[in-house]
């Protein structure tokens, strides 16, 4: 399979990738590899071709353009782009292809989707690692130099002209993958689709960061073993492929969102989140998330969620289907009764839903085919619903109720908690205006209280002099005959306020989706158990008593 790599540049020194292609370098350090006099080998087989300008003279040719347009001037700008295609290595053995090949395939690939830039194509037949794989590096300055006619897959008008830069939208890099896949497929190379994320993915970062553990963890170990000693590990592991192992552990026994959370931080110590329909994961070591987009689509929400219910499913048919009922009213593990605590409240949201009622829904019965459908997502609602209520050891229908009724109490006191905060935060923030502007007038008050003629210099600043008036009277009727505060204290008590306000707010929002869960599960059961009646009814009833 061929792949591609791009990598973006703001070194002004264009003759460093031309070094790059043409002399050996260090896999690891990227550094050029010297002979006993200090030159740089060159490699022992290339291929070496320029696109609108010299190969040799790539460098000078590009400052020229750079010059001529007045662009990439500056440190922070990209001045030039590097794309590279890789050859599946089993390319070479049965395919037949060679160096020379790969060079005229990789320039027809950078006339056709480069056109207009000054461009380098190099083709390398020594893969990283010993893989032996053949490979493109098309390094080109990021200036067009010529008018070129425009492409379906550029975005503007500008991407067609000279002395504009080489913009890569979405549009255009899928269009970029598209061509590789086309161009191997014309030729009889391996490949493979490009357009689908990748189930496990590995970043040019992370595939590094792995080479250089590995062989550090190599010369640790031939150390220990030169001392008797025997190596615990063997086999370096990122903190990505940490997570991606703890991951695809729990999620194999996870039967809902909220049990993969928790195993993951008691078996593995990963703290696990999601926001906005994305899944995350901090590392035990790390301070920052690490997406489940960045570890692949094997770890992302979508994913995991058809894993937790088809666990949940395999689960609640191996039971017979009298323990549905047991299993509600008498679970092993004691109701939860610890939401009072002066602690933050911690909450994980599942992915429950609400059981559809089949008897009461008209569309359900109009319609066989969306019946068929409500019901099969029932049983998976249902399923899920039964674990839950396994995990968080509820021993009757008595004590869900009481849960949701102590859940709705806290949700009503944390908003209030929230609200009083808030207002005495608001407060703060008038009394931190009022000292500013009395600040800011205080030494003109001083000179009128000093000057001859009063009644003159009031009328000359009325308009300060009234502002400190009035902020000092507000000021000490918030005071109310207590010193005044100063500006430092002010702030210090507003940034104590809003960091509270902030924890409660958090504590709130969970605690109101808790409550909203539970609402949820509760009225599951009542399906499951058959006591649930539609919303007209229990009004006719409220009525009849």
């Amino acid at each position: 399979m061929a792949i591609l790599k791009h990598i973006a540049s703001k070194n002004a020194d264009y003759g460093e990738a031309e070094r790059y292609l043409i002399f050996q370098h260090d896999e690891y350090t990227q550094k050029p590899i010297l002979d006993d006099e200090g030159h740089m080998l060159i490699r022992e087989e290339y291929y070496l071709d320029g696109i609108n300008c010299d190969p040799f003279s790539f460098a000078a040719e590009c400052m020229e353009t750079n010059a001529y347009f007045h662009k990439n001037q500056s440190f922070n700008e990209i001045k030039s782009h590097h794309y590279i295609i890789s050859f599946d290595p089993k390319d070479r053995d049965e395919h037949g292809l060679t160096g020379e090949q790969a060079q005229k395939l990789g320039l027809e690939y950078a006339r056709e989707n480069f056109p207009g830039h000054q461009a380098l194509v190099c083709t390398h037949t020594d893969g990283h690692n010993g893989s032996g794989n053949i490979h493109v590096h098309i390094v080109i300055n990021s200036i067009r130099k010529y008018d070129v006619e425009p492409q379906p897959y550029m975005e503007f008008d500008r991407d067609a002209k000279a002395g504009y830069k080489h913009h890569l939208s979405d549009r255009y890099r899928i269009h970029l993958k598209q061509k590789v896949m086309d161009m191997c497929n014309a030729n009889g190379l391996n490949q493979v689709d490009l357009l689908t994320p990748a189930e496990k993915k590995i970043s040019e970062k992370e595939y590094w960061a792995k080479r250089r553990g590995q062989k550090k963890l190599n010369q640790h170990n031939a150390e220990l073993e030169k001392e008797g000693l025997t190596p615990r590990q063997t086999t370096f592991q990122t903190e990505k492929q940490f997570l991606r192992n703890a991951i695809e552990d729990i999620s194999s026994t996870a039967v809902s969102q909220e049990q993969f959370a928790k195993l993951l931080s008691e078996k593995y110590n990963i703290t696990f989140k999601v926001s906005r329909g994305r899944y995350s994961y901090l590392h035990p070591n790390r301070q920052k998330y690490i997406t489940g987009r960045a570890l692949g689509t094997l770890y992302e929400e979508k994913h995991l969620l058809d894993v937790f219910q088809e666990n949940a499913s395999q689960q609640i048919a191996k039971q017979p289907a009298s323990a549905i009922t047991n299993n509600i009213h008498s679970s092993a593990m004691p109701a939860s009764s610890d939401f009072g605590s002066s602690h933050a409240f911690l909450f994980i949201k599942s992915d429950l839903r609400l059981v559809t009622d089949l008897q009461h829904c008209i569309k359900a019965q109009q319609s066989q085919a969306y019946a068929q459908k409500v019901k099969l997502s029932n049983l998976k609602m249902m399923a899920q619903t039964v674990a839950y209520v396994q995990e968080h050891g509820f021993q009757s229908k008595e004590d869900l109720d009481t849960a949701l009724s102590n859940a709705t109490a806290q949700s009503t006191t944390a908003r209030n908690s929230l609200k009083n905060t808030e207002d005495t935060l608001k407060g703060i923030n008038e009394q931190i205006h009022y000292t500013g502007q009395y600040l800011a007038n205080k030494d003109l008050y001083s000179e009128y209280r000093k000057s001859r003629n009063k009644e003159k210099f009031y009328e000359e600043h009325r308009a300060e002099l009234t502002l400190y008036e009035s902020a000092l009277r507000i000021l000490k009727e918030k005071a109310q005959g207590k010193k005044l505060p100063t500006l430092k204290m002010l702030r210090e008590e507003k940034s104590r306020l809003t960091a509270l306000q902030s924890d409660q707010r958090e504590e709130f929002n969970a605690r109101r989706e808790y409550e909203r869960e539970l609402r949820t599960v509760c009225s599951n059961v009542d399906i499951i158990l058959g006591t649930h009646q539609p919303q007209e009814r229990q009004l006719e009833q409220t009525h009849e008593k």
